[in-house]
């Protein structure tokens, strides 16, 4: 059998200000916005050579606006791998991106910890 992971629930509080940030700042691309009627949207987004999509889901209950920005507690959530790290650190700086720390080295390539528009945390990774 042969399985991938195609998509992962991501909480949101507005479909298009979450696709805005998501292609401008981070340079993912739009695969697909499809209006499922009654204010739901099938959003997907997913980085530039990317497999795997982020559902972009509007929170629509108490339960799911708690969890926007929060989806792990406070943990490091996504795991965004790039082929060049200075480069892709330099620009998410030069469009605003918080971070948590300097860039560091660990033994599994270059990381540093950085906040969506929600304050959620991702790794911007360069493996070794």
């Amino acid at each position: 059998m042969k399985m991938k992971l195609h998509a992962m629930t991501y909480l949101v509080r507005d479909y298009d200000e979450a696709i805005a940030w998501f292609t401008s700042v981070l340079g993912f691309e739009l695969v697909e916005d499809t209006d499922l009627g009654q204010g739901k949207r099938w959003v997907l987004v997913q980085p530039p050579g990317g497999q795997a999509c982020l559902l972009l889901a509007r929170a629509t209950t108490p339960i799911q606006e708690s969890a926007v920005g929060n989806q792990t507690g406070d943990r490091v959530m996504l795991f965004l791998h790039t082929d060049d790290f200075w480069r892709d650190y330099t620009a998410l700086k030069d469009r605003a991106v918080i971070f948590d720390e300097m860039p560091r080295e660990e033994p599994y390539g270059t990381v540093v910890v950085f906040r969506d528009l929600y304050n959620q945390k991702w790794d911007l990774i360069q493996p070794k």
